[in-house]
């Protein structure tokens, strides 16, 4: 009992871990990989995840405080993932921290990126900046059009929910076309 009160309460897990889940599943759409020229390789599911997570980031920012707390409660629930999923893939506890840093420095430089072009909408420079991160060693750029489009309509759509489907962990992204 007195050992309760010294713990963090966290009364929107359950939002969280609902709002992860759709969100997850919204990255794993078969046609990212099939038609939008994703790799379907660990960088490239990294890619799509950090991409719906941008979007729901860019949706909760005009939120309310519950919104914006719910945001930044599933980023750091992506980042958890991360690591989790760095661990699994046999790194040493030494190295984590080290690769945690580098993913989490992508993410953001991702987020500002495609910030910048969609806050313009700017839909080729969006696409070059999924081109250079998606495939940032090919020789030929890739067409990364129906991406960006697929993002545009995300995002719309996401900015036509309500406040309440954001703050109860029920927001839903489009499927991919």
């Amino acid at each position: 009992m007195v050992f309760g009160l010294f713990r963090k309460k966290n009364n929107n897990q359950a939002i969280v871990e609902r709002q992860y889940s759709v969100l997850t599943t919204a990255a794993r759409m078969p046609e990212f990989y099939e038609a939008m020229h994703v790799p379907d390789t660990v960088m490239g599911r990294f890619e799509m995840l950090s991409l719906v997570m941008i979007l729901f980031f860019r949706r909760t920012r005009s939120s309310g405080t519950s919104g914006q707390e719910i945001a930044q409660e599933i980023v750091d629930a992506f980042f958890e993932d991360i690591d989790h999923s760095i661990r699994e893939l046999g790194i040493s506890d030494n190295g984590v921290p080290k690769r945690m840093k580098k993913l989490a420095g992508m993410f953001y430089g991702r987020l500002k990126s495609y910030s910048a072009a969609m806050d313009t909408g700017d839909r080729a420079a969006l696409a070059a900046a999924l081109n250079r991160n998606i495939h940032p060693q090919a020789a030929d750029a890739c067409d990364m059009t129906a991406l960006a489009n697929w993002m545009f309509a995300a995002e719309a759509d996401l900015s036509a929910q309500t406040e309440d489907r954001i703050t109860t962990g029920s927001a839903t992204l489009p499927q991919a076309a």
